[in-house]
């Protein structure tokens, strides 16, 4: 049996218990970082304790958006909860992609409950030297 108390932790069960769990209409937000590395963007999304078949990856224009659902576990009927800290319900989180990355090539990876995205930078955004070509001749026109 826990008898640890955190008093923090106890006002985020009970926000937690007034807002209820994530629904579809209205799911809870998951944690999540974002950075670059190299030629490509990365966002981690924090989802421990949700299936791979739970999770909904979408991209519409430059529009990210990231659904996932975790669910109870099945547990027998001679099962007593002592203590349930682990939100359930419906986790989403929405990102406006810039336009200079290629949403085209996004992989996703699963690992360990983390959700990485990795979305390359595009060419066009990349930096490029421009060549100076020889002036022509001039030409004069007489009428």
């Amino acid at each position: 049996m826990l008898m640890r108390t955190d008093p923090f932790r106890e006002l985020d069960r009970l926000a937690q218990t007034l807002i209820g769990p994530g629904t579809w209409s209205k799911p809870s937000v998951m944690p999540m970082d974002a950075y670059r590395e190299g030629e490509e963007y990365v966002v981690a999304f924090d989802l421990p304790g949700v299936s791979a078949e739970a999770i909904d990856i979408d991209v519409e224009r430059n529009m990210l958006t990231v659904k996932a659902e975790r669910r109870p576990v099945a547990k027998a009927e001679d099962v007593k909860v002592e203590l349930s800290e682990r939100p359930l319900g419906v986790f989403s989180r929405q990102i406006v992609l810039a336009d200079t990355l290629d949403t085209e090539h996004i992989q996703a990876d699963y690992d360990a409950g983390v959700l990485t995205l990795r979305i390359p930078i595009a060419e066009r955004a990349k930096p490029r030297k421009v060549s100076i070509g020889a002036g022509s001749a001039r030409k004069e026109i007489s009428g």
